[in-house]
């Protein structure tokens, strides 16, 4: 006789990042402003603008990028490793590793 194997679905869920949740309106707001900002440099493209202008619009939303991803990183700081109350050391220690590696990628 074979041997059967039961198989059990795992789920894993992604902890919800309080400050996210608490400033959702203001990173969703960033979020669309950075879109605004990337489809008005895909227009300035489309049409041929001057390169002055696809300058500023590059920059532009280099800074709405930036300033979103500001906010996420204090946000992680401040809830994720500076709360004493809401995490163990353990995932505050994981909090910081991937705080860290997401910082190292981007300096890359």
């Amino acid at each position: 006789m074979g041997r059967q194997l039961a198989w059990t679905a795992v789920v894993v869920k992604t902890p919800v990042m309080p400050h996210t949740v608490r400033e959702k309106t203001k990173l969703l707001n960033r979020t669309r402003r950075l879109r605004g900002q990337i489809e008005a440099l895909e227009r300035a493209l489309s049409e041929e603008d001057d390169c002055s202008k696809i300058l500023h619009q590059i920059v532009a939303a280099r800074g709405a990028i930036n300033g979103l991803l500001t906010q996420v990183i204090e946000g992680v700081i401040r809830e994720h490793l500076l709360d004493e109350t809401s995490h163990t050391l353990e995932a505050k220690q994981h909090d910081a590793e991937e705080l860290i590696s997401a910082l190292k990628t981007y300096i890359k």
